[in-house]
């Protein structure tokens, strides 16, 4: 019995499957993976390290330096983070609607935060939404309907007033707007920087932590507990001492405040992550960081957990985490090729052979 012919010629690889290590066969039919051989399939790479697509679990497609970036823009950022091997992103937090991105099959899959909700010049000019108080629970539930399942806080930013790094929202408005987007489905995260701003932020529920140098060994355990994440941005830590260089002159007590934070970042990272809590590869590219860094996320984790729980958490543990396929049989073949083994050397996965999305051969090297 003869077989119907495929809408798309049939593409196969033959290499290591990642994280199982298993030497295997991959097939690609109309889109969708399968490890059942299938006849005259034109075998487009072998002798390869094959990975399901990394993730970027901070990005910002659509914003640059001085806030919205024109459309053609925004899309060059998503092409540049997929060449990198970013098939997936959780943009934390965007001043414009990309979902018209979601129409072109070649670039990557995003989850959105919507924009990010910030006090009245309490964070950078034209990123965020901007509020008082008693608006946040309002602005929630309307970034709720915006993004793709995700809102996004900034938790602190510097006070003028008090010349330092200091919360943005009581801790019971901050309780009542996660309680809000729980109950409209929505999952909530935060920049958080410093201490009093992730303790509260924790303790009221919130689901997930971004940056998080302000954590403590209580606040850790908490997480661990409930298994929110973080997602440290390690690339964008090693900025702190410029930032605290940048603000010296009008709040030292700020600058002071960034530079203990950056000198105990990785003992803070490194608790958190053998306390359990889930840790996840983000760049924040986007604003004044480029696109398509995730490699070098990828190196710092692995500097504090390993290299194969960084190349987790920039890959399938993440994917899990935001409820996408991780390269199943039947599921989209959404992969990252490697000439090498990248659990030798991370710096591997800064030089994808094949990029596949969508079961299409959307970059190769």
């Amino acid at each position: 019995m003869s077989q119907t012919p495929s809408a798309t010629p049939a593409l196969h690889l033959d290499g290591v499957m990642l994280p199982s290590g298993e030497r295997t066969g991959v097939w690609i039919v109309d889109g969708a993976m399968t490890f059942t051989p299938v006849a005259d399939a034109t075998t487009i790479a072998s002798e390869v390290w094959i990975m399901p697509g990394l993730v970027d679990a901070h990005c910002h497609v659509g914003l640059g330096a001085e806030g919205a970036v024109a459309a053609d823009v925004a899309e060059q950022q998503a092409i540049t983070d997929r060449n990198a091997g970013t098939l997936l992103i959780r943009d934390a937090g965007s001043p414009i609607d990309t979902h018209w991105l979601d129409a072109q099959a070649d670039k990557p899959r995003i989850v959105r935060a919507g924009r990010h909700i910030a006090r009245p010049k309490r964070y950078i000019r034209n990123f965020a939404a901007e509020v008082e108080p008693e608006q946040l629970v309002a602005e929630v539930a309307h970034q709720a309907v915006r993004g793709d399942g995700w809102v996004k806080l900034v938790g602190d930013w510097i006070d003028r007033e008090v010349g330092d790094l200091a919360p943005l929202w009581p801790y019971e408005t901050a309780k009542a707007a996660i309680d809000e987007a729980h109950r409209l489905g929505a999952r909530v995260t935060a920049h958080c920087f410093e201490e009093e701003s992730v303790q509260q932020l924790v303790r009221a529920g919130i689901d997930g932590v971004e940056h998080g140098t302000g954590l403590d060994a209580d606040t850790i355990e908490l997480m661990a507990a409930g298994q929110v994440a973080l997602v440290p941005t390690l690339i964008n830590l090693e900025n702190f001492p410029i930032f605290a260089d940048a603000g010296r002159a009008k709040f030292p007590r700020y600058a002071d405040h960034m530079l203990a934070l950056h000198r105990r970042r990785r003992e803070t990272i490194g608790a958190a992550i053998e306390a359990g809590v889930p840790v996840y590869a983000g760049t924040d590219a986007g604003g004044t960081l480029p696109h398509g860094l995730i490699s070098s996320e990828v190196g710092l984790l692995a500097e504090l957990g390993g290299v194969e729980f960084a190349l987790g958490a920039a890959s399938w543990r993440a994917r899990q985490w935001l409820g996408a396929e991780t390269a199943g049989e039947g599921e989209s073949a959404d992969l990252v090729v490697y000439a090498a083994d990248p659990r030798l050397d991370p710096a591997v996965t800064a030089h994808p052979k094949m990029v596949i999305l969508r079961g299409s051969v959307v970059f190769h090297s």
